[in-house]
């Protein structure tokens, strides 16, 4: 299905961005982020943030300006080696809640953003502590690596702070994905004979997601 629906962390900047030449950070660039930027954004310069591979193979780091290797909550000063005010777009989708530091890092990242640069930051909602708990998570204690819920007000003022202009920050809600979740639901059920939740996820809310572009350095 990856391949008819733009992975969410790559819609905001659709519109604007998929006919042009322009640079991308990928704050956590695992599990062949880069050939699907690539594949919606064949003029993209593409660069990845990771602490590891994480499910990456050749073709996704021949496909990489460049890697930083960087584990964000123990080596953060590592992210002063990136240059500041380079990138056009950073996206940032389900890393923060595995790390305590969330806030600081993206206080950092703020930095290497061009004016009228723009970010995406995507993240369990408070609303996912509510919610069933499911193999692949659905509730935010399923998946033993998150550590810290974040809030849209939190990271909405940290962006406010370094001067940026909030687009829209929302629950993360894809009106094709909620329609189509009930056949996905079903072939996945028929290839591995279990549910994934991460087809419920833009029904039941359990993402929030903040946009924002850069108004001054």
């Amino acid at each position: 299905m990856g391949k008819f629906f733009i992975p969410n962390q790559f819609k905001k900047i659709y519109k604007e961005y998929s006919h042009k030449t322009f640079s991308l950070l990928d704050v956590g660039c695992g599990n062949h982020s880069a050939q699907k930027a690539k594949q919606w954004f064949q003029n993209c310069k593409y660069y990845g943030i990771d602490k590891a591979c994480c499910n990456n193979d050749n073709l996704d780091f021949s496909l990489m300006e460049k890697y930083y290797e960087i584990d964000l909550e123990n080596e953060i000063e590592k992210l002063d080696n990136i240059p500041n005010n380079y990138f056009d777009v950073i996206i940032c989708s389900h890393v923060i809640e595995h790390i305590p530091n969330g806030i600081e890092v993206i206080n950092r990242l703020t930095k290497k953003i061009k004016v009228f640069g723009r970010i995406y930051i995507e993240f369990p909602s408070v609303k996912s502590l509510s919610l069933p708990s499911m193999q692949d998570t659905l509730h935010f204690c399923d998946d033993p690596t998150h550590v810290r819920i974040y809030s849209i007000q939190e990271l909405a003022n940290e962006l406010l702070k370094n001067n940026f202009g909030i687009i829209k920050a929302a629950t993360r809600r894809d009106l094709k994905r909620i329609i189509f979740t009930p056949l996905v639901l079903i072939l996945d059920w028929w290839k591995t004979r279990r549910l994934v939740a991460y087809g419920l996820w833009d029904i039941l809310g359990f993402a929030d997601y903040i946009y924002a572009e850069k108004r001054n350095s």
